[in-house]
Parts: structure tokens; C-alpha cells; sequence
């Protein structure tokens, strides 16, 4: 009995499983949008963005001591279930600069996807992230 039990688990997990598969695989097979009737808004909007990227941001150490700022262009694909994707940069300053940009738009939170002709679909976003050491 126990086995029988273990092995409907192990079943229905695997069932799970694939149809997650099936459902990421063809959500990265939809296009990406550049322009949409409704664009992506991080939740809370820009303000809250703007928040986000301020109380997250560490600035690296070595970018520190070399006296370091600038402003990296980070793009990345908001998908249709609102979380961020494929994310790149599209203007580097200094690589710890850069990959700490990555990495925080890695970390965000879902955002509130982008509709095109009332479908929601995938979009391509670009956010400026500026880093400035205030003397």
C-alpha cells in the first residue's frame, strides 16, 4: 500500500513538473514586444522602482576606491506571469558596476505585465541605473 501511495506521488510530481516545463518553454517561445499599447509597470510604479533600486544598490568596493560612477542600461524581458528575464546589459561602465546592476534586476520583484491589443504579452524593457558617490 505505502508503495502504491509513493508511487502516485512520484506520478502526479512528475505530471507537475512537465506541465511547468511545457508552460515556461512556451512562454519563451512567444515574440517580444518592443512597443505595447499598455507597457510593464514595476509594482507601485516608477516611484517605487526608483525605491527599489535605491535600498537594494550596493555599491561595489572597488568601484569605491577607484572613485567610480556612471549610468548602466540594463535590459530585460518582462514575461507574461510579470517576472524579469534575459536580463543584459546594454551599456556597461566598469564590469563590478555592471554585473551589481544585473544582479539587482535579477533580484526584482514581479512586475505588472505588459498588454498588447488586450492580450498580455512579453515586452522588452531597458532602466537606466545610475551610480554616484556622494561626497
Amino acid at each position: 500500500m505505502k508503495k502504491l501511495i509513493l508511487m502516485s506521488m512520484m506520478a502526479v510530481l512528475c505530471i507537475m513538473t512537465m506541465s511547468a516545463q511545457k508552460t515556461v518553454v512556451s512562454q519563451k517561445s512567444q515574440k517580444v514586444y518592443d512597443t505595447v499599447d499598455q507597457m510593464p509597470e514595476f509594482a507601485g510604479g516608477m516611484s517605487a522602482l526608483i525605491d527599489y533600486l535605491s535600498t537594494n544598490i550596493k555599491y561595489p568596493q572597488d568601484a569605491i576606491k577607484q572613485n567610480l560612477s556612471g549610468r548602466v542600461l540594463v535590459m530585460f524581458v518582462v514575461e507574461t506571469d510579470g517576472s524579469v528575464s534575459n536580463v543584459k546589459v546594454a551599456k556597461n561602465v566598469f564590469p563590478s558596476l555592471d554585473a551589481e546592476a544585473v544582479r539587482v534586476v535579477k533580484a526584482m520583484p514581479k512586475w505588472i505585465p505588459g498588454r498588447h491589443k488586450g492580450k498580455i504579452v512579453r515586452v522588452n524593457y531597458t532602466v537606466p541605473i545610475v551610480f554616484s558617490i556622494k561626497k
